[in-house]
């Protein structure tokens, strides 16, 4: 996480350990998995948060983002990052937000 209120760092720090300014690492099931991700939504204000958790297929790893200019991209089953154009930047409004989920498609 990125420039993030440090009630939310309290907050996330209950359940995880922060091994680098912003990086939080734990092992949580999946219903404390989801309930940490909606309030990290609720809560990052300007921020930008990223999660990568556990998951079956290829790449053994599912990751979702909020706040953040860069894609999720499906790639023949794989998920990549994609950093888009700066002139597609600049056309967003600061008010967008990008969030994804793993039964979304970008």
């Amino acid at each position: 996480m990125t420039n993030c209120p440090p009630k939310l760092r309290g907050d996330l720090s209950k359940w995880l350990f922060e091994i680098n300014t912003g990086v939080y690492v734990g092992n949580v099931s999946a219903r404390v998995r989801e309930e940490l991700w909606s309030r990290i939504c609720e809560s990052v204000s300007q921020g930008q948060a990223t999660m990568v958790y556990p998951a079956p297929g290829e790449q053994r790893m599912e990751f979702r983002v909020h706040n953040t200019t860069w894609e999720v991209v499906d790639y023949d089953g794989i998920k990549l990052m994609r950093r888009p154009l700066m002139r597609r930047i600049e056309e967003e409004t600061p008010e967008n937000s990008i969030e994804t989920h793993p039964d979304s498609k970008a």
